[in-house]
């Protein structure tokens, strides 16, 4: 027991140890660079500084899945009558936005839009180490099977920091519509059109998130897509001024570019981090994050100070998170035993993720989802992970807003997905009510079932908690390779 409890405190001391190297970098690169605002922000407000800035007048939907998300982008791009300009992780020509009927792929979509409007795709070019997907030849042969007999144009960047990539994923139609979320339109690594049901399917689950915008900040998205594809191609695209307003909600688009990667923002953009920051640290009853990642040290830390010193007694940290990401899986362990360490079984924390199940069969959901929901009066969704990779190297866009009514549908939306129950339900019981009386013992009953082997009865699963010893040093020593 004694030699056990020496590991566990020599693995704490040097884990904090990286930890401290790892944020003393991350504030001397952006203090360097004049983005101090973005690790340190001024004031109490939610919005971060500078430009673009909350615009009011803006129709947000938020579509929850693939099933929800994936149709209405093909819609928008069928009606589209001036321009359509994509962004993205990658791009399947073969991948269907629509599997009624006869289905849609993306690729024929965009081919018939182009032959009467601009069509511009812009993706990253892939990893130049062929350890990685997708590789450079994987994206150029999904680049060349997309254009091939098409007038679509399209562009890859390959403008990114080694190891990193260029991650947002967005959609303009007509500089009146535009898509912002995390829902990459690929098969590549999982098939992303899936339902809130999330039946068993014999492969992998995908649970992810958008949004679709209408009003003011749809040009400062379009704005967005018009300097990286000027900056890689040397051409102009559509620009739009600022369409009129079409909703009540205020939003700010923000977004994570890394210095020396464009003339345009030579000194980057760092204020999805600002953003999350400010959120967080305002926190008073609840914090909800659903989120591929958990690699940043400086999140990491205001969840940590908001359990040891808890800014209400029924204040709640629920996060959702993939059983195995795709990299990186221990890394999150790592930060997330920091976190039960702060909870002290105090149970205002708790880290879960999901399954698809149909009757005894059950498989893994991926959680791709990247939302943030503090106090029902803040409200996130795009394409950055809470990784040091989204916050401060890849490209990314997410959009926030101060939008209450919205923020709380979403997540009574999201809960109810999640706890299989009524969103009238969700909608009357308090936020700590469902936590304890919902969200724990399900996700503990049902890890407790799986462990046993016994047959699934919930899409919700407790996330399985690993060895300090094992995980505790892997986020920091992370941390360590991501800004090489």
């Amino acid at each position: 027991m004694g030699a056990v409890w020496l590991i566990d405190r020599m693995d704490a001391a040097v884990g904090d140890g990286i930890d401290a190297a790892v944020k003393a970098r991350h504030r001397h690169r952006l203090y360097g660079l004049g983005w101090q605002r973005a690790i340190s922000p001024n004031g109490d407000g939610l919005w971060a500084e500078g430009d673009p800035p909350p615009r009011e007048g803006n129709a947000i939907d938020v579509l929850i899945d693939g099933s929800e998300a994936l149709p209405a982008i093909a819609d928008a791009i069928a009606g589209a009558q001036r321009f359509v300009h994509v962004t993205g992780w990658h791009i399947t020509p073969g991948f269907e936005l629509v599997r009624s009927g006869e289905g849609l792929s993306v690729g024929h979509l965009l081919a018939e839009v182009a032959e009467r409007i601009p069509v511009r795709v812009l993706v990253w070019a892939g990893a130049p180490v062929p350890v990685f997907h997708p590789t450079r030849a994987e994206v150029k042969a999904a680049v060349d099977a997309l254009t091939r007999q098409t007038a679509i144009e399209a562009a890859v960047d390959p403008r990114e920091h080694p190891v990193h990539c260029h991650h947002e994923k967005t959609v303009v139609v007509d500089g009146e519509v535009a898509f912002v979320g995390g829902i990459d339109l690929t098969d590549q690594a999982g098939d992303r059109f899936d339902s809130p049901g999330h039946p068993a399917r014999r492969r992998l689950g995908w649970h992810d998130a958008g949004t679709r915008i209408r009003g003011p900040v749809v040009a400062d998205v379009n704005d967005h897509f018009a300097m990286r594809w000027r900056n890689v191609t040397n051409k102009q695209a559509d620009t739009t001024a600022p369409p009129q307003p079409q909703g009540s909600s205020t939003a700010q688009i923000v977004r994570t570019v890394a210095e020396n990667m464009y003339d345009d923002v030579a000194k980057g953009d760092f204020r999805i981090l600002e953003s999350y920051l400010r959120a967080l640290r305002s926190a008073r009853r609840l914090i909800y994050l659903e989120n591929q990642f958990l690699w940043a040290p400086e999140i990491v830390d205001v969840l940590a100070d908001k359990l040891r010193n808890p800014p209400s007694a029924d204040f709640r940290l629920v996060m959702l998170l993939p059983s195995k990401a795709n990299n990186g899986q221990d890394d999150t362990r790592g930060q997330l035993s920091i976190l039960a360490d702060a909870d002290d079984g105090n149970d205002r924390f708790l880290a879960a993720t999901l399954q698809a199940r149909s009757g005894r069969r059950a498989d893994r959901v991926y959680v791709h989802a990247k939302v943030g929901i503090v106090d029902d009066r803040w409200l996130t969704i795009g394409s950055a992970n809470l990784n040091a990779h989204s916050l401060l190297n890849d490209s990314e866009m997410n959009v926030a807003t101060d939008d209450a009514g919205l923020a709380r549908r979403t997540r009574v939306r999201l809960w109810a997905e999640h706890l299989e129950l009524a969103e009238a339900e969700v909608e009357a019981a308090a936020t700590t009510e469902l936590v304890d009386n919902n969200w724990r013992p399900i996700a503990t009953e049902e890890l407790r079932r799986r462990n046993a082997g016994e047959p699934p009865a919930h899409h919700l699963l407790a996330l399985p908690g690993v060895s300090r010893r094992s995980a505790r040093l892997l986020g920091p020593l992370q941390g360590l390779l991501e800004d090489v």
